[in-house]
């Protein structure tokens, strides 16, 4: 069985988890991830309890939403019908159904990264956004770094390699990038993304987009609303690539 299968499933800890999740940190991907028109068509893959889909729908737009977890997907019919439990393999939609699609802090979670979000641009229209936000686990500056892959000057180092090493690699031998993938953490508390499996960084994400039919739009540090003059900062050189998280904007090309 998958890892999806297997942690999440039939995760009602997971899933009061999610119901906690302050507004705050969905609202910039919300906001992102809204069509151009009112009533536009939009996929939240893995959807959580549905707090996304509740404030696209309240927004006028027809907003679907997918999930792996069964406790997750009965919470978040209490916002939307058209909520519903997926395998995590192959969006249950025929090709270029929506306006948008996105995935918030999903990537990382999945057996597949490369497939996932092939799956993504499928079912996004021609000229249609891809939004997908997860951490940087590359990191190489930051603080406040929850998680033993972004933490210390050793680690900071070796990502700095590594992200060298990859870029190489996409240049000379581009067929043989592979997303990096970990082992999941099991300790009480529980923190959050112990349970990331892959190592995901906007360097691999704009890659396979690409890969996809995508043309990258934006590579932002900053998955969440801060101050304009702040974000302005943190994402005006190419140190947004080093730095905290991982939101990237995408448009399909064909």
């Amino acid at each position: 069985m998958s890892h999806q299968e297997t942690y999440y499933r039939n995760n009602t800890a997971y899933a009061e988890f999610l119901a906690g999740w302050d507004a705050a940190f969905y609202s910039k991907y919300v906001r992102t991830l809204a069509p151009e028109k009112r009533g536009g068509r939009v996929l939240d893959v893995g959807c959580g309890v549905g707090q996304v889909v509740g404030q696209l729908s309240g927004g006028g737009f027809e907003a679907y939403g997918v999930d792996v977890s069964q406790p997750n997907i009965e919470r978040a019919r209490q916002f939307s019908e058209r909520c519903q439990l997926y395998d995590g393999k192959r969006l249950p939609f025929p090709d270029q159904h929506f306006n948008t699609v996105g995935a918030l802090n999903v990537l990382e979670h999945v057996d597949e990264p490369e497939a996932f979000l092939k799956d993504l641009v499928r079912v996004t229209e021609v000229g249609g956004r891809v939004v997908v936000s997860s951490p940087n686990f590359f990191r190489v500056f930051g603080f406040r770094d929850y998680h033993p892959r972004m933490r210390g000057v050793g680690n900071k180092w070796r990502n700095w390699k590594r992200i060298q090493e990859k870029r190489r690699q996409m240049k000379h031998s581009p067929d043989t990038i592979r997303f990096d993938h970990m082992t999941p953490i099991v300790k009480e508390p529980f923190t959050p993304d112990d349970d990331a499996i892959v190592a995901t960084n906007p360097f691999d994400m704009a890659f396979f987009l690409r890969r996809a039919g995508c043309e990258i739009l934006s590579v932002a540090c900053t998955d969440r609303d801060v101050a304009k003059p702040v974000d302005f900062l943190l994402n005006l050189t190419p140190f947004r690539f080093l730095m905290f998280n991982s939101f990237v904007v995408a448009r399909r090309l064909n």
